[in-house]
């Protein structure tokens, strides 16, 4: 069942949202050459945990995985596309890394994720970068009253084709509020006017995921956790947990 929020829930949504933004702006914020994933675990645990929430990733058990994820944030770094788990690798310049971050707050739920380049991007990492936020861009500006989901699975399909990348099939966007993961399933990928009516109060996590090679194969890591590229290409992740208002996009995961 979709659940529709009201004003009042948007507004401990927004709570909640701000601190997964502080988090993921402090983690960008420690990246650089020689740094470990785990110890960029620690400083959003550190946020998360100052601001009297709770990290909603940490123990999360989805069907697909083997074991709970055993940590704060998802840290994938080149060809890896989400899910990866923090350990001791140290990021080196050049590399390309996507964190994912969530977080609980008085009964409501945020997440959000970024992607960066450790150093300066490569021009061809700069051209992935720009065309995954445009992708979210365009699926923000279609969350708008009176559309369908297909509307903003469309914009960001339209998106990362164009630019020649790949998406991989099966994962995506998807409700959230008082849970992580609700209905409805927000593909990257759709036809524009068809799907779930678009209304005031809808909250989505919005999530391209773009992967630079073209391909749209992909495979999991032996850990069941990591998803990695088939052909070892780099792969980019942003999003933003969104409200569907009379206003307009209201995006709940800034800083």
């Amino acid at each position: 069942m979709v659940e529709i929020k009201n004003d009042a829930a948007l507004a401990a949504m927004r709570e909640a949202g701000r601190v997964v933004g502080r988090a993921l702006a402090a983690v960008r914020a420690a990246v650089r050459p020689g740094v470990s994933l785990r110890e960029l675990d620690e400083v959003a645990a550190r946020v998360i945990r100052d601001a009297g929430a709770t990290p909603a990733f940490l123990g999360y058990h989805p069907s697909f995985a083997p074991t709970p994820f055993p940590a704060v944030i998802c840290a994938s770094v080149n060809d890896a596309i989400v899910h990866a788990i923090p350990d001791d690798y140290r990021l080196r310049d050049g590399d390309l890394l996507s964190v994912d971050c969530g977080a609980h707050l008085d009964g409501w739920t945020g997440d959000a994720a970024i992607s960066v380049t450790v150093g300066a991007p490569s021009p061809a990492d700069r051209r992935l970068l720009d065309v995954a936020h445009e992708a979210l861009a365009a699926g923000i500006d279609a969350a708008r009253p009176g559309g369908r989901l297909g509307d903003i699975s469309h914009a960001i399909g339209r998106t990362i084709r164009a630019a020649g990348y790949g998406i991989p099939q099966g994962f995506g966007g998807h409700g959230i509020g008082r849970r992580m993961h609700e209905s409805p399933d927000v593909p990257n990928e759709g036809r524009p006017g068809r799907g779930f009516p678009l209304r005031h109060g809808l909250v989505l996590a919005i999530e391209p995921m773009v992967l630079s090679g073209g391909d749209d194969g992909f495979h999991p890591a032996p850990d069941g956790w990591a998803l990695r590229t088939n052909d070892a290409s780099r792969a980019a992740h942003v999003e933003h947990t969104v409200a569907v208002t009379h206003d307009g996009p209201r995006v709940l995961t800034l800083p």
